[in-house]
């Protein structure tokens, strides 16, 4: 792996000792690059700038600019890393507020070191960081007593969605993987990549975790969303 191939992988958490275990569990992985660090997020842009990373793996919880704030900000510009979030908790608000953001999905601090290394390796690959588990328990923790109205603006957002584009926002919803969901629809993995990605355009979306959670809000997954 060489450094030109090597995801680049910035670091951002007020914890000198977590970054410090961060580093050198991420850096050990040979197709892994720390290219930098910070220490809040005030920082982020000024490192996103001068390191060029493809993934941020970021603190949601810091002193003076909160990871929330920082991925709102990271994700408005233009060709803006990817965003995995750090938390201590399976369903913190500040998360799912994140993920609306448009972080790509988000590990706990005490992830087994492997799997935060296959984390990183899967969003900077395009694919978010959500089991169905996860994805569905972060849903039930969002609904609450604006969910009607939550609904609604859903519903009227995916109207713009044909038919096909609408079954495809589904399966996402429901945390299939492109290869499932085109056998289950009957369609090529090709021509599925070609509807999520029409379906983000038309939506204005960062990326799947969007698609699904915009999906649970108009109440499409059955069973999980508001009725």
């Amino acid at each position: 792996m060489t450094a030109a191939t090597a995801i680049r992988l910035l670091l951002v958490d007020d914890d000198p000792l977590v970054r410090a275990g961060l580093s050198l569990m991420l850096g050990g992985a040979e197709d892994i690059e720390i290219v930098g660090e910070g220490a809040d997020g005030a920082e982020v842009e000024a490192l996103v700038d001068r390191t060029r990373p493809d993934v941020v793996l970021m603190d949601i919880r810091m002193p003076s600019v909160d990871g929330l704030t920082a991925t709102e900000r990271l994700r408005a510009r233009a060709d803006a890393p990817e965003v995995v979030v750090l938390t201590t908790f399976h369903a913190d608000e500040q998360v799912l507020h994140a993920l609306r953001a448009g972080a790509a999905g988000f590990v706990l601090k005490d992830t087994p070191p492997a799997e935060i290394v296959d984390a990183v390796r899967r969003v900077a690959a395009g694919d978010p960081v959500l089991s169905p588990a996860v994805t569905r328990q972060l849903m039930r923790h969002a609904a609450g007593a604006r969910a009607d109205t939550r609904q609604a603006r859903a519903r009227d957002r995916l109207t713009t969605l044909n038919d096909r584009e609408r079954e495809v926002a589904v399966a996402v919803g429901r945390g299939l993987a492109n290869a499932e969901i085109a056998t289950g629809l009957f369609m090529s993995v090709a021509t599925v990549k070609t509807h999520v990605s029409r379906i983000l355009a038309k939506l204005g979306l960062n990326n799947r975790v969007q698609i699904a959670l915009l999906a649970y809000d108009a109440g499409l997954l059955e069973g999980e969303g508001t009725n």
